[in-house]
Order: structure tokens, then sequence, then C-alpha cells
């Protein structure tokens, strides 16, 4: 047996979340790159004489109210979930790591402007009500989706960046670098960031779960990836109105959702642990 295998079963045991979370990511990450060969049938495929059928051999998860095969389309969703969460975490990350780290290390009146009137301005407006209203300006898409909840998501990542940049400027290290003449960009990206990576990667852990959520909340109000693109979230919206004779259209995709949510809840809480040295000394590890 290698030796990852082992460290991965020792970690299992350890933390049997944690480990449910990866086999369960890993799952949705075969279904996203691998959909085509993974579905058993075209998800846009319209078989109008077996509509609202329940579960069979034929249809694992039954069929919607056009006879298309909701297993197929769970794991075409699957692919629009990741593609759309990846893509939010990256943009917001990116925009919270350079807005944090600017009002962090020049502290002064571009922290104040940044910190009271920018992110402010930004946290004083529901982030899933900026993201409908630029949406509905801008028309649905992916491209459109992603931009939405990235602007209305990086607000928490800079506030992090910022505390964490803030907490470690002033450090011995960032002090010789500094007196031996480096540059800001490099005090920031070579002393300061490499230092304040973990609590970042928990933080996009856990956003990874909320923009996956609320990619199904854009779509199930129809301001997500247009028709006939498989979505969890309109999934969900097409089956409201068969929610008592077809319970199972409603069934299937709300299950997707729970566990694409739970598995980097799940992931963004063992990196916490694992990566924060009182917690693992606290457990052991």
């Amino acid at each position: 047996m290698s030796a990852t295998a082992i460290s991965f079963r020792r970690a299992a045991r350890s933390n049997p979340l944690a480990a449910t979370g990866v086999v369960l990511v890993s799952i949705f990450l075969i279904f996203a790159v691998f959909a085509p060969w993974v579905a058993p049938q075209d998800p846009a495929l319209i078989d109008l004489p077996h509509r609202l059928s329940g579960p069979s051999l034929m249809h694992w998860c039954g069929t919607d109210e056009l006879g298309r095969d909701i297993s197929s389309r769970l794991i075409y969703g699957a692919r629009i979930s990741m593609l759309v969460g990846s893509c939010v975490v990256a943009g917001s990350l990116f925009l919270g790591l350079v807005i944090g780290s600017i009002a962090g290390y020049y502290v002064g009146r571009i922290d104040r402007f940044v910190n009271v009137v920018v992110m402010n301005a930004f946290l004083s407006f529901p982030g899933i009500l900026l993201a409908i209203a630029f949406v509905a300006f801008r028309g649905p898409g992916i491209f459109n989706l992603v931009l939405a909840l990235s602007l209305g998501g990086w607000v928490g990542y800079a506030r992090l960046v910022r505390a964490q940049v803030l907490a470690t400027r002033e450090r011995e290290y960032v002090e010789a670098a500094r007196a031996l003449g480096a540059s800001d960009w490099r005090v920031i990206v070579r002393h300061i960031l490499p230092n304040i990576i973990q609590p970042i990667i928990v933080q996009a852990a856990i956003g990874m779960a909320g923009a996956i959520l609320a990619e199904a909340t854009m779509s199930f109000l129809g301001l997500g990836v247009p028709p006939p693109a498989a979505s969890w979230g309109s999934m969900l919206n097409d089956a409201r109105a068969h929610l008592f004779d077809a319970p199972h259209l409603v069934l299937f995709p709300a299950v997707a959702v729970m566990l694409a949510v739970l598995s980097f809840n799940f992931i963004g809480d063992a990196l916490r642990d694992y990566l924060d040295p009182r917690s693992r000394i606290e457990v052991g590890l």
C-alpha cells in the first residue's frame, strides 16, 4: 500500500467528515470534467412519452416534465456548479488579495478610504441582491454570473487579508526586508502573503460552498445559465409545479446542492483545524 493511501486512511479515521467531503468533491469534479462520458443520456434529449417518470433502471433519477433524464442533468449541473464556484472564488480571492493588501500595507488615508468607504459601501448591500441587480442589467450567462458573484464576494476576502497584513507588516522579517532595500511589491508578495495564506485557504474552501449555493439561487430565479443548459438551481425552479405529483424532480437537485455545500464546509473546517497549530496540538495531529 502506498504512503499516500496510508496517510489518507489515517486522516479519514481522525476526521471522517473531512474524508467524506474530499470523496464527495472528487465525485463532483469527476462528473464536471467527464460529464459527456459519465452521463447515461443527452441531458437535453426530450422524451415526452416518458415525462415525469419515477426512478427506474432506464432513468436512475427519473425524468422531468419534458422527459429529460434527471441523472444526466445532475451530472452536467455539477459542471456548471464547479465551474462557476471555482471562478467566483478565484475572482473574489484575487480582488480581495489586491485590495486588502494595499489597504493593510499602506495604512492611513488609503486604508481609511478602502476600509471605511469602499468596503462598507459593498457591505451595505447584500451580495445576492447586488448580483441579482447586476445580472438583471447585463443579462444571464456564465460570464455575467461569475462577475456578479465576484463583485459581491470579494469584500470578505479583502477584510481578512487586510487584518492579516496589518498584523504582519510590523514583524521582524518584514522590517529586515525593508532595511535591505526590498520594494513594497516584493515585501508584500515574498514576505507577507506567504505567511498569511493559511486563513485565506480556509476562507476560500468555505467560500466555494457559498458560491455554489449562490449560483443555485441565481439559477433558481432565472438569472443563471440560460436553458437548455442543465443547472441544479434551474432544475429546482422547473420542479416547483410538480412538487406533489413528482417529488423526485425536487429531491435529487436539492440533495446535490446540499451535498456540494456540505462537502466544501467539511473540507474548510478540516483545513482550519489542520492549519492552526493550536488546534493540531489539541486534537493530537
